[in-house]
């Protein structure tokens, strides 16, 4: 524990202007990050007697070695560049909301020449329209299902969009009117653009517009007796109507807002979203944060605000936020807003009428949302907790487990080795800590040698990065003897581990030691895995192995495994830990495989960058097509000059043409078409 007293800086360094400050630990890691108007009034609070501190600030102000500061012109300024810092550095004793799921959205890929309606999860993409949040997909595609009938855009996949394109024969929503068949040119790209367009439209909440046209339509089709025509009308009215009564009016002056209410308690808080766009709720989310520093229901909020609109740009920022309590610096925030949209931003607490009724609506959610969390999650952590009992006990080791790294190497018939290293922490995957590694040390299929190259070269890196921040000592080798190879300067990093940063205030790649180490195999793996860490000179990590066959578990120098009950826990968190492990090795190593197969001759060309390959490719349609053009033919591809369609036309013809591929889930021989590049 540190004296906050011993990094304290003299009053007249601090200076009185706004700015964002950082705390560090004792090997440079940054642990908080804050904002101020003033940066020496709120720094100081941090120097008072920790007696008068809320204890979680005592946590961090005693666990912190170091603060520093960085003075920023406006407000605005110091809101964006905290939110920046804390996305960057992570750190442990900032309030962090997490999501409790997944949410799918409703994506209109406008990026691209047709532009196709689809279900997207994941980091939004630029030049994709969104709407939602959804809470189900199925509730996605019911609603695209219905109003196909009324804008047929695009809904397939790129490879049925280029085979339906080939053979000049749409796929069934083409035959059924449920799409506009642009891969045959029955639309042009402007006409499908417009679908599209008008397709966001409705979704933005413009509704009012088609339907009357609709009607409109429909009625002078029955006075003209096209009663069909007027059928057909009568029924997309009908489909547009049923969509947008999936979502309840809510709010009758068809506002576009977004709502958000906070459930806490002294742990935990878990807020709740609601988006309402055109007076309807288009979406609904929700997080969940430990309460990691002294933080209020304003402070939670504008956590909240920062990690809800930090990467939106434009309509993604509704004209109004309604909120349970407004943020220290309101005026500061609003205008972080209305830089992000583009135009004013209203936050406020919502005070009578509609939208009160509304915001109590969503504090219920989040009170249930609460509630549910801390019963599963006290459910959670009994059972964790007597899963790392169990294993310790079985184990032999002095302690719960709390961060335990599995290792598992994969290949395909010796071709393309890989190894992963996953990390469980209190029982949970830490994906972020995840590692994978290309064994370099000799070629071919050695499980056991793999294992231990792994496990050493792991380890040098934890190593290098104790004698960086001074927790490892070397200790001189006696005279004669060759230098431990823990001793001395440390081996250089393989190329695939890129070096941590010096004093950059991230979470150090190989830094943190676990306190089990899992290989996934028998007696030759654990027992690789045990004579590498014995040659760096560690001996106080645990090491075991799960074989896949009996499920045993195997220790090093055991000629005998140990078996687990079937019912134990703490083998179900092993195989958990194995099957991750696994997973991630066989994921890195179909990738590698497949960068490998789908190499294009065109990669050999000198000087012949990714942008111009994809020219030549779009130009000829294929690497085929493109073998069989004259030097002239590559020359009028734009960029191309005569000496590198010489180049080209050289790698092509000295390249033997690749054999078929085979799709193995179809038996389908998959056409040269896209050119082939990784």
């Amino acid at each position: 524990m540190a004296d906050p007293s011993s990094y304290r800086p003299s009053p007249g360094q601090i200076p009185d202007s706004p700015g964002v400050y950082k705390f560090r630990d004792e090997h440079r890691r940054v642990i908080y990050v804050g904002k101020a108007k003033n940066l020496r009034q709120r720094v100081a609070n941090y120097f008072q007697d920790l007696a008068n501190l809320h204890p979680r600030t005592r946590s961090m102000v005693t666990t912190a070695a170091s603060v520093e500061w960085t003075v920023v012109s406006t407000e605005v300024e110091a809101l964006q560049l905290e939110y920046t810092w804390i996305k960057e550095f992570d750190p442990r004793f900032n309030v962090k909301y997490r999501d409790d799921k997944s949410y799918p959205y409703l994506a209109v890929t406008l990026n691209e020449e047709f532009p196709r309606v689809q279900v997207m999860r994941g980091a939004k993409k630029k030049g994709v329209r969104y709407f939602g949040p959804y809470g189900h997909a199925w509730a996605i595609r019911e609603t695209v299902d219905l109003m196909l009938r009324v804008f047929p855009v695009r809904t397939c996949s790129a490879g049925v969009f280029k085979n339906a394109a080939r053979t000049g024969r749409p796929c069934l929503l083409g035959y059924i009117d449920k799409c506009s068949a642009p891969c045959v040119g029955r639309v042009t790209p402007e006409e499908h653009r417009e679908l599209a367009e008008d397709f966001c439209d409705f979704m933005a909440g413009r509704t009012g517009t088609y339907i009357r046209r609709l009607e409109k339509d429909m009625t002078q089709a029955a006075e003209e007796m096209e009663y069909e025509r007027a059928a057909r009308l009568r029924d997309d009215a009908g489909a547009l109507k049923r969509a947008m009564e999936k979502s309840a009016v809510v709010l009758a002056d068809a506002t576009d807002a977004d709502l958000i209410a906070v459930a806490e308690d002294e742990l935990e808080a878990a807020l709740q979203i609601f988006h309402v766009r055109g007076g309807r709720v288009r979406g609904q989310r929700g997080w969940v944060t430990d309460k990691v520093e002294a933080v209020d229901t304003a402070g939670l909020v504008e956590h909240a605000l920062q990690q809800l609109y930090g990467e939106e740009r434009g309509d993604a920022v509704p004209k109004e936020v309604l909120v349970p309590a407004l943020p220290e610096d309101t005026e500061a925030v609003s205008q972080w807003l209305a830089e992000r949209r583009g135009s004013q931003v209203s936050l406020r607490i919502p005070q009578r009428g509609d939208k009160k009724d509304l915001m109590a609506t969503v504090q219920r959610n989040a009170q249930q949302a609460l509630g549910l969390h801390k019963t599963k999650r006290a459910s959670d952590l009994t059972t964790r907790s007597r899963a790392l009992e169990e294993i310790a006990e079985a184990l032999g080791l002095d302690a719960a487990p709390l961060r335990i790294e599995c290792y598992d190497i994969s290949h395909l018939q010796g071709d393309d080795v890989v190894a992963s290293m996953v990390v469980f922490e209190d029982g949970l995957a830490r994906k972020s800590e995840y590692r994978r590694f290309q064994i370099k040390g000799f070629e071919g299929q050695d499980d056991v040698r793999s294992m231990h190259e792994v496990i050493g070269r792991r380890f040098k890196r934890y190593l290098q990065e104790k004698e960086r921040t001074g927790e490892w000592e070397q200790t001189p080798p006696v005279s004669g003897e060759a230098p431990h190879p823990a001793q001395g300067s440390p081996a250089p990093a393989p190329a695939d581990e890129t070096d941590p940063r010096e004093d950059d205030g991230r979470p150090k790649r190989f830094a943190y030691p676990p306190q089990l180490v899992v290989v996934d195999g028998g007696q030759p793996q654990v027992a690789a895995a045990k004579r590498a860490l014995d040659e760096l000179g560690i001996d106080d990590i645990a090491v075991c192995g799960l074989a896949k066959r009996l499920e045993e578990v195997w220790l090093p120098d055991d000629d005998d495994p140990v078996v687990l009950p079937r019912s134990s826990e703490g083998l179900y968190l092993l195989q958990r830990v194995r099957d991750e492990a696994h997973r991630f090795a066989i994921t890195y190593q179909r990738a590698k495989r497949a960068k490998r197969i789908r190499t294009s001759p065109l990669d050999d060309v000198a000087g012949l960058g990714e942008t111009r390959k994809q020219a030549l490719i779009k130009h000829f349609g294929s690497v085929k097509k493109l073998r069989q053009a004259t030097i002239e033919e590559i020359c009028e591809v734009p960029g191309i000059g005569r000496r590198t369609a010489e180049s080209v036309a050289v790698a092509l013809a000295s390249a033997a043409p690749a054999a078929p591929a085979v799709n193995t889930a179809t038996g389908e021989i998959m056409e040269e078409d896209d050119g082939g590049t990784s």
